[in-house]
């Protein structure tokens, strides 16, 4: 009889374990790589807000076939302390759970990186987030003309054109249109603040200087002249003469007519019956025409004291103008110019 309980024991033992064993390999093995050989990997986007639990990501890669087994991953979890931080992962098939786990926890978020460079207009900038992925084109015009948010950042115009600072930025994918919009005109106001003279600025205050500064951002190339390019149409706004600037008919014709970009304003060009054509009204446009940069922001802000009311572009390669108080001058210069062309 004792000899047949001792079997017993025995057998129950090796069976136990058996288990054991088995349930270790298998605990183990469901902490490999999902993909291996090969087959391709599946690469998903993770989205993590503050507060997911970790049973809840346990269970969205499980059923996306990025992990072996929800259980184990949880467990798995729990016996590390995995702490997620919230963010957005590009987590892959072939990753082993504790790959996983060291991505989730060390805060890597998967950005998307746009540089939004100086001079563009709302329409040039939502194409460029449509083609880093970041939010589709139309869903950003829309939003950049939604006039409560207009209203909430107190702009007196019908879209936030002009207010959308030239940066390099750093979403989230998934990211909305209005969140990404704000995060730039956030970073507009940042700028703002930064400069004394324009901190206190009222709200009709600052369109003016950035309605201002779109034109220069659009007429300067070297950034020591944009300062002079700001006071030649400070000083015709003060004597009520148009600007006459070519950066507003190209504006005219691309962004509310739709055409394609001239290669040179013609006559026809100039008569165009808008108002923001500065050949034939005087003062500023309705409304901004790109979206500044720092140095345009700051030119038109405090323009220097000149006596130049025009500029012509001399040297084309370099980018400079030369610089006129009267118009006799001015036709002078485009003479030099022309020489210059000729024996080049």
């Amino acid at each position: 009889m004792l000899k047949k309980i001792l079997v017993f024991i025995s057998i129950f033992l090796f069976m136990v374990i058996a288990l054991v064993g088995i349930a270790i390999a298998y605990y183990f093995y469901s902490l490999t790589p999902f993909t291996t050989g090969e087959t391709p990997a599946v690469t998903i986007k993770l989205q993590v807000p503050s507060g997911r639990s970790v049973r809840s990501v346990a269970k969205e890669l499980a059923d996306l076939g990025i992990i072996r087994s929800e259980y184990m991953f949880y467990g798995a979890a729990r016996l590390s302390d995995l702490q997620i931080k919230a963010g957005t992962y590009s987590l892959s098939s072939g990753m082993s759970v504790r790959e996983i786990f060291n991505q989730l926890q060390t805060g890597k978020q998967d950005h998307l990186s746009v540089s939004i460079p100086e001079g563009l207009t709302i329409s040039k900038i939502a194409k460029l987030l449509e083609e880093k992925g970041v939010v589709d084109s139309q869903s950003f015009v829309e939003v950049a003309r939604d006039p409560l948010l207009l209203n909430e950042f107190k702009i007196p115009a019908d879209n936030f054109e002009g207010y959308i600072f030239p940066d390099t930025y750093f979403f989230n994918p998934g990211m909305d249109a209005e969140s990404v919009l704000r995060m730039m005109v956030y970073n507009f106001y940042n700028k703002i603040e930064s400069m004394d003279i324009l901190a206190a600025a009222t709200a009709d205050q600052l369109f003016h200087v950035v309605k201002l500064a779109s034109i220069v951002e659009r007429e300067y190339r070297v950034a020591e002249e944009a300062p002079l390019i700001a006071s030649v149409f400070s000083n015709r706004l003060d004597k009520g003469i148009g600007l006459y600037s070519c950066a507003t008919i190209e504006y005219i014709i691309t962004e509310i007519e739709g055409r394609p970009h001239p290669d040179v304003i013609t006559n026809n060009d100039l008569k165009i019956n808008s108002p923001y054509n500065t050949y034939l009204w005087a003062g500023l446009p309705p409304g901004p025409i790109s979206n500044p940069g720092l140095v345009a922001l700051k030119a038109a802000a405090n323009p220097p004291k000149t006596p130049y009311y025009y500029f012509r572009l001399t040297d084309p390669q370099q980018g400079t103008h030369h610089f006129s108080e009267g118009f006799d001058e001015h036709i002078d210069a485009g003479k030099i110019y022309t020489k210059k062309a000729a024996v080049n």
